[in-house]
């Protein structure tokens, strides 16, 4: 196989365990990546820093994880790249160095900045064309805006010979694609191994959902409170596997590795990345031995003239109240009790002057009522909590709303409990996402009071134009046991059975801002022609319509035997911006896993 480079993916987000980076470390790999920045985490960072010039970076990464296996990375020889710097990377690359001179620890850490794009899009003025924006002009004072930046600064910074590299905002995959473009010298006009290595970094930037979690198959994975975290061991020509540390719990099989390819990607033909447009609908899998994966067949073009740009805003404030209602017909309970406290609140406000809500939303969690509307099953229901979610543009509207929650529990419906004490009134913290110049945007690497400027990609060489490739919903396919273009067998009720869909597929789902992806992979390649007749836009529409107020498009991923739904304002706004009480669409895949279709009898024995 010749060389093979081994990265283990120690962190989903700010917040994942800290059991990751000791186990991985452990087990011996040649890199650690770490994500951290979800799309609003880089507003509460630069809260953080406007209060302290030496914060905005996720802190834990230091004072918790490094402090941990600092010593031991140094003497091993592990490199390190993590996004942990957020608004401030040079105040976290400072923190990294003085532990490092604490424990008596010499390496070298670089800081990868530009990505911070708030005084270019001040300089650019309301009237620039923010094209791919949902919102032609800014929506309002701007927080932050950052560039999604790609992986050439850290390949840089790597090859300048830093140990540590900390960047600020960059893709989620970015820091596994920089690792191995230094490795193995790819070229930047190499698109099948950066399509191949970006893949590589996408499934293990999350965890252990590369690993069993989050996986539909829950029941089968064992050892959750052990669960290995990911490791990829890729060789140059760009093939890789999954993995994870011997001993470990969890589970690495095709499905799970499936579930994550599919997860927060929209056309799987053109997935967009600063540095490779990539094509995953041929990609194969195979299951090599147990716990391991070979991930094969990514193709990649020329990537966009543009950075993706993620800006946040703020937009009045809001209030989450929950109380909790027993007995018989909690549910209905619960309702008159929201509503009781908007109709007085209502009241208070006119009698103080006060304009009315932004918006308002009742949840009745445990009713079902809300994640799966007309399909809910309600009957019995005897313990609910009441979910009362409001937005106002002042702040002294929604403390007074704060204060009339208790009030519930001597005042209205029997069996209310759970109320303790008033609910935080925060700001709200909005995002809107354009595309910006790759040309007004300049990568910076710092590393021992040297400043190197890096080029995009296309900067570093790369004469190629850009033309996304549409992709279509029936495309041809040489690698499927059952091709998708042929039709299904013809079926009558007497032929037929209805099942849930999740006796036939896997299915997970993500979210960009207001959109949800939803991939759902068959269990067996012979599902696939009866899914595809099953699961069209508008039938997948009709169910989720209680959810879903945009289109709906399928993508086929015939690689893997799936297909990848994409479902525009279908999460409320999404973020900070919604007030569901599951804003990212975590539960989309699991409620579209429980919808009625129709399967041939022949297949049953199948299931």
């Amino acid at each position: 196989m010749g060389k093979v480079i081994r990265i283990g993916g120690a962190s989903g987000f700010w917040g994942d365990s800290s059991v990751g980076a000791p186990q991985l470390v452990a087990a011996g790999v040649d890199y650690l990546v770490f994500d951290y920045l979800a799309e609003l985490t880089m507003s509460i960072l630069a809260a953080a820093r406007a209060k302290n010039p030496d914060l905005g970076y996720a802190t834990d990464f230091v004072s918790v994880t490094m402090k941990t296996i600092l010593k031991d990375v140094a003497a091993q020889g592990i490199k390190v790249i993590s996004n942990a710097g957020g608004v401030n990377p040079r105040a976290c690359a400072k923190a990294i160095e003085a532990l490092a001179a604490e424990q008596g620890v010499q390496i070298k850490v670089a800081v990868v900045l530009g990505d911070d794009v708030l005084p270019q899009i001040q300089q650019l003025g309301s009237d620039h064309n923010y094209h791919d924006a949902e919102n032609a002009r800014p929506p309002g004072k701007l927080l932050t805006a950052n560039a999604y930046l790609g992986a050439a600064p850290i390949a840089q910074a790597l090859a300048d010979g830093a140990q540590i590299v900390i960047t600020g905002r960059c893709v989620d995959s970015a820091v596994t694609l920089g690792a191995l473009v230094h490795e193995f010298g790819w070229a930047w006009d190499d698109f099948d191994r950066l399509a191949q290595g970006s893949l590589a970094g996408h499934i293990i930037e999350c965890g252990c959902q590369a690993t069993g979690g989050l996986h539909t198959d829950w029941h089968d994975v064992p050892d959750w409170p052990h669960i290995g975290y990911p490791i990829i061991e890729c060789s140059e020509g760009g093939s890789f596997v999954v993995t994870k540390p011997p001993g470990t719990g969890g589970l690495v099989n095709c499905a799970v590795v499936a579930e994550q390819m599919l997860y927060e990607i929209g056309d799987p033909a053109n997935y967009l990345l600063p540095d490779v447009v990539c094509d995953f609908t041929q990609v194969q899998l195979l299951q090599v031995s147990e716990h391991v994966v070979q991930v094969s067949h990514g193709r990649g073009k020329v990537s966009s003239p543009d950075f993706k740009v993620s800006a946040t805003y703020m937009d009045g404030f809001r209030c989450t109240a929950q109380l909790t209602i027993v007995g018989t017909d909690a549910a209905l309970k619960a309702r008159r009790t929201g509503e009781a406290i908007l109709v007085r609140t209502r009241d208070l406000f006119l009698r103080h002057g006060l304009v009315d809500y932004s918006r308002t939303h009742i949840e009745v969690l445990g009713s079902e009522l809300g994640n799966f509307g007309p399909h809910a099953r309600t009957q019995g229901v005897r313990e609910v909590v009441l979910q009362l979610a409001v937005m106002h543009p002042q702040k002294a509207a929604l403390e007074l709303f704060a204060r009339e929650i208790a009030p519930a529990g001597t005042s209205w419906s029997p069996g209310t409990t759970g109320a303790s004490g008033r609910p935080n009134v925060s700001p709200c913290i909005k995002q809107w996402s354009f595309l910006l110049d790759k040309e007004k945007v300049a990568p910076v690497v710092e590393m021992d009071g040297r400043e190197l400027t890096v080029g995009a990609p296309q900067k570093l060489g790369s004469d190629h134009n850009f033309a996304p490739t549409p992709s279509t919903t029936h495309p041809a396919s040489a690698n499927l046991c059952s091709d998708p273009n042929l039709s299904p067998p013809a079926t009558t009720k007497q032929t037929t059975q209805e099942v849930p869909l999740i006796h036939l597929a896997y299915a997970r789902s993500g979210d960009k801002g207001n959109t949800s992806n939803i991939g759902v992979i068959a269990r067996r390649p012979e599902f696939l022609a009866t899914l595809r007749e099953q699961l069209t836009e508008q039938k997948v529409g009709a169910f989720l319509a209680h959810l879903v107020q945009g289109k709906v498009t399928r993508y086929d991923v015939p690689g893997i035997h799936a297909m990848n739904f994409v479902c525009e304002q279908a999460l409320d706004g999404g973020g900070m911006a919604s007030l569901r009480n599951d804003p990212l669409g975590k539960g989309m895949a699991q409620i579209l896993l429980t919808m009625p279709v129709l399967i041939p009898r022949n297949l049953l024995q199948n299931i």
